[in-house]
């Protein structure tokens, strides 16, 4: 396992949104990016989630565990310490979507859930001219996030600006135009891994001009994962 080693020398951290979200990149994250990419070439990817607009295979959980023993104390220290420790799952995912295929929750921002302890990785393993990540607030409500409490009117509005406006083309997000703004992005460079909690407004940067290929020596190629701290 140890050509899946990673790095955290070279991480960098800051803040977002007029809530202060933490963000924290990694750069050179995997020693040997290679490796994941030829990995990924093995697997069987197939569509798992509707709200994914590509295809997917698991991480291995070997992998899994040696990467979460080296990511735990980062995670502690950047996103409130997990006092029972942290659980990860993981996956290697590919954008292959159409823009015209895009299903109406995949036009707009999204989260990964209310829950504000659930932190999000993205690995970034694609030489394409694909963006990053991009971070958005919602313009009608001011929200950046999503919690439980604030989802129902976040709803609500979205559904009254659509009412009002439309639906947005048939795209992927790129500035977040008309009902949200975009706040903050990630490089999106080769072998960069990027850590922020799964509850803020966000959305891969897609340039529907460009192709979405399934090989995952040619396409968007990704390794994503969420942290939960063990309840």
């Amino acid at each position: 396992m140890q050509q899946w080693s990673i790095s955290l020398s070279n991480t960098a951290s800051s803040y977002f949104s007029a809530e202060k979200h933490e963000f924290v990149s990694v750069d050179a994250f995997m020693a040997l990016p290679e490796i994941a990419i030829q990995e990924a070439s093995l697997q069987k990817f197939a569509k798992i989630t509707p709200q994914y607009p590509g295809i997917r295979a698991e991480l291995a959980k070997e992998v899994t565990q040696m990467w979460l023993k080296k990511l735990s104390p980062m995670l502690d220290d950047s996103f409130g310490r997990a006092s029972k420790g942290w659980e990860m799952q993981a996956w290697y995912s590919l954008v292959t979507a159409k823009p015209e295929d895009l299903i109406p929750m995949q036009r707009f921002p999204h989260v990964d859930g209310t829950n504000p302890r659930q932190i999000a990785m993205m690995l970034y393993l694609d030489h394409t001219d694909h963006g990053g990540t991009g971070f958005f607030r919602h313009r009608t409500t001011g929200l950046a996030a999503l919690t439980d409490g604030t989802f129902p009117r976040y709803r609500a509005a979205l559904e009254d600006d659509v009412r009002r406006s439309g639906m947005p083309e048939a795209a992927y997000v790129t500035d977040g135009a008309p009902h949200f703004e975009r706040i903050h992005a990630s490089a999106g460079a080769f072998n960069q891994a990027v850590f922020y909690r799964g509850n803020v407004l966000h959305s891969g940067l897609i340039d529907s001009a460009c192709d979405l290929s399934p090989d995952p020596a040619k396409g968007r190629l990704t390794i994503n994962a969420f942290f939960r701290p063990i309840e």
